[in-house]
């Protein structure tokens, strides 16, 4: 009995690391600002003091990112920064640097937090505020209940206050020798071991500290989790590579059989049962250290081998239009090989295939009308069972050159595919992978009894376009503007994915780090060409090239998505980007909103998640450069919006009225 009792007050003190019950984790409920939920409102009040000191991590970005400009924003002080990471008031942080920030923590009516206050900007909404600027360390619902203004007529220069997430130890924490609560936002990359690894946390006290049930359970990024500290973080934590555990230290030789054993003091036997609880305990950590080291183990070799041993792709024509291009030409006979083979993709992107003639007639059965896609100059073409598209240029026009060797050093997902070309009497012919659902302009124009494109498509098509554009001005050399992006020359594949086509008038472009920074690269032309409704006022006026003319076009597709109306009317005067200024702003903005919406969505979509879209493109078109996104902020902005999508559970929303909480400022 007396042993029984002795071990249960051993597992008792081992238990003690693991604290029960601290926070309830965000599990993506931020995304949807319609929702209302105890956790969305910030943590609860359950810590052993009114106020504490407590941390949070922020990412540094363009506009903070130094420990005064990041004090600013979050409340807290420059000096403090600073020494929390071993840097100057005034030291510039590198873009998208993990950086550890001390605030102070106080129980406010029921919610743990701390306070700060934000100037809105003139294109500013909650979501993007709580998601964009504070990086998922406030929520749209909070500033929502926080504070007074409408969600929907937010105005720049208005002055709100953020709730910032933190929290304070518990009893139990406290009595488990733990001094400070981390909110740390979440990577890409990152999962629970991971984290528990980086900070030295044992993998119990990180899953009680957030009310996870294993290490397996789901996270997400761009939110927190509360990291239990026994010391203070280090800045270096943040920046630790993390790596399996090393073995442990092998254990001393055993003493010398001739050594004498020392005999145990008086009274040892009192304590005999103390020292069996400590070798129980010291092995149940062994046993589990050794369990979390080859789980940690076998879930790194299984990332590993993601990385380096990819899936092949399926050679279906539908997923893979392009899975057969020509390699060699001898003659009139052309040779065969496959993109998905070892080195194909690689020899497909470096070089083109020269087309006979003859074997372009043969796949277009002579250009036959029944092949041509949509009345334009695209045939489709079939070479031994894939289908592929034959574009024809006619004249030898120094555009078709300058496409070629644009697009042969292009390799993206969202950018069509140029297989090879044909030169026959003064005609250009490109080969490309063929889109099999038409331009985006074609799926929005169906009516009737045709499918129109749901909330989700479209999204995932503007985060496909925006990654392509992303990619042109910031990952090529020299990087490219487009210069005539629009709805039909944006092609949808067998699964509605968007790629960017048509480079005959895009411009390579030299930045210097400035420029680059700002999104410009000025240049300027007498030849202003491009598509109507998606050309930029500068453009039009004064022939200057930027990437921002790129960005303008962009946010033309964005309204046209969310509208199903054309960029241009019949009349010169109808352009659709200048409506969106009209729907919001002024009032009744959300019953602007809904009339402005797509009739075939049928109210399928969430409200705010539409209106970010629409606020991202209102910024995206307005009439100054420097007033618009680069393509880079813009796409990060949609990469939120579609992870929220992904999350939103579209027959919940026909039966939810989003505007009831956005038309009452709490």
């Amino acid at each position: 009995m007396k042993t029984q009792l002795m071990l249960l007050m051993v597992v008792s003190v081992l238990l003690i690391a693991v604290v029960r019950g601290q926070q309830s984790y965000l599990n993506n409920k931020q995304l949807d600002c319609g929702y209302d939920d105890i956790t969305t409102d910030g943590y609860i009040c359950n810590g052993d003091a009114p106020s504490c000191a407590s941390y949070l991590t922020f990412r540094s970005i363009n506009l903070y990112n130094t420990p005064t400009s990041i004090a600013h924003l979050l409340g807290s002080t420059p000096s403090g920064i600073a020494a929390a990471n071993n840097i100057s008031d005034f030291d510039p942080i590198p873009t998208d640097t993990s950086v550890l920030v001390p605030v102070n923590c106080t129980c406010a009516g029921n919610f743990s937090q701390h306070n700060a206050s934000y100037t809105l900007k003139p294109d500013d909404t909650y979501f993007v505020i709580a998601n964009d600027t504070y990086q998922g360390l406030t929520t749209c619902q909070a500033l929502m209940h926080q504070n007074r203004y409408n969600a929907l007529n937010l105005t720049g220069g208005l002055v709100i206050e953020v709730p910032i997430r933190c929290a304070c130890l518990t009893a139990e924490q406290v009595a488990a020798g733990i001094k400070y609560l981390l909110a740390y936002l979440i990577d890409l990359d990152d999962y629970l071991d991971k984290i528990a690894i980086r900070f030295g946390v044992h993998v119990p006290t990180l899953l009680a500290a957030n009310n996870f049930k294993t290490s397996n359970d789901v996270i997400y990024p761009y939110q927190a989790v509360l990291i239990p500290l026994k010391t203070k973080p280090s800045p270096l934590q943040l920046q630790f590579s993390v790596s399996p555990p090393s073995p442990t230290s092998p254990s001393p030789p055993p003493p010398s059989s001739s050594s004498p054993s020392p005999s145990p003091p008086s009274g040892s036997s009192n304590k005999k049962w103390m020292f069996i609880g400590v070798g129980v305990g010291a092995g149940a950590g062994c046993v589990l250290l050794c369990v979390f080291t080859f789980l940690f183990v076998a879930k790194r070799r299984r990332r590993q081998k993601r990385h380096s041993d990819p899936k092949p792709e399926p050679k279906t024509v539908d997923h893979t239009p392009n899975s057969l291009l020509p390699s060699t030409t001898s003659g009139n006979t052309t040779t065969w090989w496959s993109p998905l083979s070892s080195n194909g993709l690689r020899n497909a992107v470096e070089s083109l295939t020269a087309f006979t003639f003859e074997d372009l007639q043969k796949a277009t059965e002579l250009f036959s009308e029944a092949n041509r896609i949509e009345g334009s100059s695209v045939f489709r073409a079939t070479f031994d069972g894939s289908v592929l598209a034959v574009k024809v240029m006619t004249g030898n026009s120094s555009l078709s050159g300058d496409e070629i060797n644009i697009l042969k050093r292009i390799n993206h997902s969202s950018i069509i595919s140029l297989c090879g070309f044909c030169v026959h009497k003064g005609n250009t012919y490109f080969v490309y992978e063929f889109a099999a659902s038409g331009s985006l302009l074609g799926c929005l124009e169906l009516k009737g009894n045709s499918s129109p494109l749901s909330w989700k498509q479209r999204v995932r098509i503007a985060n496909d376009v925006a990654n392509a554009l992303n990619y042109v001005h910031n990952f090529t050399h020299p990087p490219l503007i487009h210069k005539n992006l629009s709805s039909s020359n944006i092609l949808l594949d067998a699964n509605l994915r968007a790629k960017v086509a048509n480079f005959g008038l895009a411009r390579a472009v030299k930045f210097d780090n400035e420029d680059r920074d700002g999104g410009h690269g000025f240049q300027q032309t007498r030849h202003v060409v491009g598509t109507r409704g998606y050309m930029a006022p500068e453009y039009l006026e004064d022939g200057v090239i930027t990437p921002k003319l790129d960005v303008f076009a962009f946010g033309v597709v964005l309204l046209e998505l969310l509208s199903g109306r054309p960029a241009s009317g019949d009349d010169e005067y109808t352009l659709l980007y200048s409506s969106i200024r009209v729907v919001l702003e002024g009032d009744d903005v959300s019953d602007k909103m809904k009339g402005f919406m797509d009739p075939s969505l049928m109210s399928h979509y969430p409200m705010e998640l539409a209106f970010s879209m629409a606020q991202l493109a209102k910024s995206c078109v307005a009439p100054q450069i420097n007033s618009r996104p680069t393509m880079a902020q813009a796409s990060a902005t949609l990469s939120k919006i579609l992870s929220s999508t992904l999350d939103w559970d579209s027959s919940e929303a026909v039966d939810r009225e989003y505007s009831r909480s956005l038309n009452q400022g709490r």
